[in-house]
């Protein structure tokens, strides 16, 4: 039987191991094809769920300076539209040092440009800007589309290193016809030494890596630096990504679980604990199919001292791991993100929807979906399904509980693609004839309240029902939002399913899955409980798909999962993972949400919106 942990015994482990959104800006929308590069813009086409702030924090300029430029006098932007950003001037100083001391201008590639060519421009090399644009390839470098380019580097094929532990080493750029043996004859080492160094070099050498190689011949008779060809630096956006094989994945987390207060319930802390138990079981039930994996816990407090002391003393130790999961708050956050750029550590961010660092750090990944996203794939959501319907929204003037940015965002999308719809403002006295002149008989008809609050379903849900029920002819359907299904509206199950109803939501766990009843079984093994009912999400089962996505990717794909992150495939017990780039320099953003529906033969579905 499975060793069952307690409560106490989970907060004082230090380390468990494991083995085995127009440009309304512009009144003539312009496209990159009729555009030029300038040295002071360049531009940026609005993609679903970005808004003027997380546009200006990508490429670090202000709000006003893009308002201003674009002749804007509100932040209304449309997807497909294209704004003119600022470029930010180009910095001379000496070569950077480490990850936070490089500096960078923006390039929007024209039609017919190549990445040679853009290297020739710049008077960089094709794998410079390859190293500044982690998400480049054949399919991102198109048309309207930025990359970073250098502006602080080095020209030589080896650029010289000194490591006060490790000595001297150099970074060679692989040139044509390079070989194995050739680099261990001519910079004195071994093929065993340069794959433990160069891990991605388990997939063959490649030309255009750059190497770690130690330094153990005289500067002056390092190799000469080699030109790049067209067809070199071109091949570099369709190589294969190398698999850099982990033989036990080594994870680090990093969370507040306040190990001095072992005995807080129904706060914060529980959150955190009920995640690392999730995750705890990730790795067990893992271990069980032969994946090997080294486990590091540590409490890093609710402020930032403890952390900042964590991220020294343990250093080394955070420097080896495959992936550092945590941090609470947005300072949090920023240290650990930090820290995982400029060690190439992949890190993520398992709870906040509100944080930035995802915009600029190629190592994050956003489990979270933003707040902008999620409503920008809702409302593209249900302008999908609900395109054909007579769509009502109800106001119901709950200031409690107001969701009328996500109205708005709904209604943007339904007017972009030019679908009809009604607002009704709730009046207790008069609602059933409100409601009634509003519905149709020739096609279904959808409501969705401006409010997801208790109240406000209490107000109309019963009258939609009698309405249903007396004349099916009306064909009511309810769209609705994620606090619908927690134990709160439990009173108005009966309802959701009688009115056919449709909710989004990043979370979802169907109780009569097989996959979630193995998991509630395998956690009341390990814990002698059950998970809180009234808790939602389910923080258990977040830790528990978070772990079984993360450990997998790393097992299929090796140290550098996060270049086939777009093929893995995982059924979550709650939690699904869509992750995409936002942009070619930045991180990953999971953009999977889940549409739910509540069928007349009280059958709960849910489906994968991507």
């Amino acid at each position: 039987m499975m060793k069952k942990i307690t409560l106490f015994a989970l907060l004082v482990l230090g380390c468990i191991y494991f083995t085995q959104t127009g440009v309304v800006a512009q009144t003539k929308q312009q496209t990159v094809s009729d555009i030029a590069q300038s040295d002071n813009i360049f531009y940026h086409t609005v993609e679903r769920g970005q808004t003027i702030y997380s546009i200006a924090t990508m490429y670090g300029v202000k709000v006003d300076e893009i308002l201003k430029l674009n002749a804007m006098t509100d932040d209304a932007i449309k997807v497909g539209a294209t704004l003119k950003i600022p470029q930010k001037k180009a910095v001379t100083k000496p070569v950077a040092t480490s990850e936070t001391d490089k500096s960078y201008i923006y390039h929007t590639i024209a039609a017919k440009e190549t990445l040679y060519g853009v290297a020739k421009m710049y008077s960089v090399t094709g794998q410079q800007i390859i190293d500044a644009n982690p998400g480049l390839s054949a399919a991102t470098f198109s048309i309207g589309k930025n990359i970073r380019i250098p502006t602080n580097v080095k020209e030589k094929k080896t650029t010289e290193v000194v490591d006060k532990k490790k000595g001297k080493e150099v970074y060679y750029t692989v040139p044509e016809k390079e070989t194995m043996y050739n680099i261990c004859r001519t910079f004195k080492t071994t093929e065993k030494e340069l794959l433990s160094l160069n891990p991605e070099l388990a997939g063959g050498l490649r030309i255009g890596m750059t190497l770690r190689i130690p330094l153990r011949i005289n500067v002056k008779d390092l190799p000469a630096e080699a030109s790049e060809t067209p067809r070199q630096v071109e091949e570099m956006l369709t190589a294969k990504p190398a698999v850099s094989p982990v033989d036990a994945a080594r994870i680090a987390l990093l969370l507040p679980y306040d190990a001095e207060k072992p005995n807080v319930t129904g706060g914060a802390m529980t959150r955190f604990i009920a995640y690392y138990e999730g995750i705890l079981l990730a790795v067990d039930s893992l271990r069980k199919q032969g994946y090997s994996s080294e486990f590091f816990v540590y409490d890093i407090g609710e402020q930032t001292s403890k952390l900042k002391k964590l991220l020294i003393d343990k250093e080394e130790a955070l420097k080896d791991v495959n992936l550092i999961i945590g941090g609470s708050s947005n300072e949090q956050i920023k240290l650990i993100a930090d820290f995982a750029r400029n060690n190439k550590v992949k890190y993520v961010i398992p709870f906040t929807q509100k944080n930035d660092e995802v915009l600029n750090n190629a190592y994050v990944f956003q489990v979270n979906t933003p707040k902008e996203y999620l409503y920008a794939n809702a409302a593209y959501a249900g302008t999908n399904l609900f395109a054909k319907y007579n769509i009502i929204f109800l106001d119901t003037k709950d200031a409690n509980d107001d969701r009328s940015d996500f109205i708005e965002e709904f209604k943007k999308e339904l007017k972009e693609r030019n679908i009809a719809f009604q607002d009704l403002t709730y009046n207790a006295a008069k609602f059933k004839s409100d409601i009634s002149a509003l519905l149709s008989t020739s096609k279904p008809n959808m409501v969705m309240p401006y409010s997801a609050s208790l109240d406000a379903l209490n107000k109309f849900r019963s009258t939609l029902r009698a309405l249903n029920q007396a004349k099916p002819e009306y064909n009511i359907t309810l769209f609705g939002y994620p606090d619908w299904q927690t134990t709160q509206y439990k009173e108005c199950l009966d309802d959701f399913h009688t009115l056919d109803t449709y909710i989004y939501s990043l979370f979802f766990a169907d109780n009569m899955n097989p996959g979630v009843k193995n998991f509630y079984n395998d956690y009341k093994k390990w814990y002698s409980k059950m998970p809180d009912p009234a808790m939602f999400p389910k923080y258990e089962m977040v830790g528990f798909d978070t772990g079984m996505f993360f450990l997998q990717a790393i097992k299929k794909y090796g140290a550098d999962f996060e270049k086939e992150i777009s093929n893995m495939k995982y059924k979550s017990v709650q939690t699904g993972f869509n992750f995409e780039r936002v942009n070619n320099w930045g991180g990953f953003i999971n953009t999977n949400i889940y549409i739910i529906h509540f069928d007349k033969d009280f059958r709960i579905t849910r489906s994968e919106f991507k």
